[in-house]
């Protein structure tokens, strides 16, 4: 905060929005790969026991594996990157008519 207010650092949330943004794409690539791994059994080996294990661990992580987490997360991701975009944008909105009215008061002070 500064002694007239709050600022907000529209470079330093440009770039965090491109990691995010980044970030986002590479977890849509983790849920795609935790898709397919969660559709084969763990190759603990053909012995009854490995098998029933192997089983159980599938059984355990569900139908999808941790596909379904990541994609939650992934969601949620989107979801704060977006909410990120339009707060910057209101901000910009809110700082450009500040300075308008700024703008007109000095010049119909003078």
């Amino acid at each position: 905060m500064t002694e007239q207010g709050y600022r907000v650092e529209q470079d330093g949330l440009g770039a965090r929005l491109s990691a995010l943004t980044s970030l986002g794409d590479a977890t849509k690539d983790l849920v795609a790969t935790a898709s397919r791994l969660g559709e084969r059994l763990p190759m603990l080996g053909t012995a009854p026991p490995a098998r029933h294990l192997a089983e159980r661990l599938q059984e355990a992580a569900g139908p999808h594996g941790l596909a379904n987490a990541v994609a939650a997360a992934n969601a949620e991701l989107a979801s704060f990157q977006e909410a990120l975009s339009a707060a910057s944008g209101t901000y910009d909105d809110h700082e450009a008519g500040t300075k308008s009215a700024m703008r007109d008061r000095e010049d119909g002070g003078s």
